[in-house]
């Protein structure tokens, strides 16, 4: 539990960074999301998705 705890504060720390450091750029790309189709979108999650799989086989290895 405790090595999970650590891994879920450091992904907020990852997904936070962009938003604390470039803000203005951050809702640039918000908008940019928005204007893009579901299909784009589910297709980019599930790539990403498939990755983080990889990685955590990759690091349980």
């Amino acid at each position: 539990m405790k090595f999970f705890l650590c891994v879920i504060g450091l992904v907020m720390v990852i997904e936070g960074l962009p938003y604390f450091a470039f803000p203005e750029k951050m809702k640039s790309w918000m908008n940019k999301i928005l204007d893009m189709p579901e299909g784009t979108l589910r297709k980019f999650g599930f790539v990403l998705m498939l990755t983080g799989v990889w990685l955590v086989y990759m690091g349980k290895r």
